[in-house]
């Protein structure tokens, strides 16, 4: 092998290494500090690997692999109760905002939600005002702020946000217009249509997480049977 070649592989080598590292050390600052974005958790986690190149950062799907991989480690009781907790509550949010044709979106949908975990929901309202006086008809505290989400690879758009929480849970309400229910934006990690779930896609996930629990119940009684 010719030493050009050797020096390239040999760097393509310590490129992935280091990619897998940041990837790692990412996954812990969200899990462990609840940083949400991944823009924002992968640049900090080269900075504090003393890696700031550029080309060795791990894509957004690399880092939600290695958060699940994480969660999976370090918090194998915890996570899973903060994710059906949070899954209960999107029900009986989604119930709540039930006019609004609500949608479950981020982590709490995909899995990884942890305790610094809101739920978070797409409303759809052609009222631009129907919403916040929803919440104030009912008493609801909130707060507002403004996301962009890229509705295509060429274009982007800007949603109102509310903020509230309810029995010690953050809640992230994003309204759209109705027309955009039949349109996802992009997601933040693969760029393709964010996926959404109805309120019987949530009841439909909480069951089967229920039946995998009971599988798994029945199966340890049935190896500490077998073990006596």
């Amino acid at each position: 092998m010719a030493r050009g070649e050797h020096h390239r592989i040999h760097a393509q080598d310590r490129q992935q290494r280091n990619r897998i590292l940041i990837a790692q050390e990412a996954a812990r600052l969200m899990s462990e500090h609840g940083i949400r974005d991944y823009h924002h958790a992968k640049h900090k986690a080269a900075d504090r690997l003393g890696m700031p190149e550029t080309q060795a950062l791990p894509r957004n799907s690399e880092i939600e692999q290695a958060l699940r991989e994480h969660q999976r480690i370090f918090q194998a009781d915890s996570q899973p109760q903060a994710l059906r907790e949070r899954r209960e509550a999107a029900v009986e949010a989604m119930q709540f905002f039930a006019r609004f044709r609500p949608r479950l979106v981020g982590a709490v949908l995909e899995g990884t939600a942890d305790t610094h975990s809101a739920v978070c929901l797409h409303l759809f309202t052609d009222d631009p005002e129907a919403v916040p006086l929803f919440l104030q008809e009912h008493g609801v505290p909130y707060e507002t702020q403004t996301r962009t989400l890229r509705e295509d690879r060429d274009s982007q758009r800007d949603f109102p946000v509310f903020l509230f929480a309810a029995d010690n849970l953050p809640f992230d309400l994003t309204v759209m217009p109705g027309d955009s229910l039949r349109q996802a934006p992009l997601d933040r990690v693969d760029e393709k249509p964010m996926r959404r779930a109805s309120l019987q896609g949530v009841r439909e996930l909480l069951a089967s997480a229920h039946h995998q629990v009971e599988h798994e119940d029945e199966f340890e009684a049935m190896l500490a049977a077998a073990l006596r």
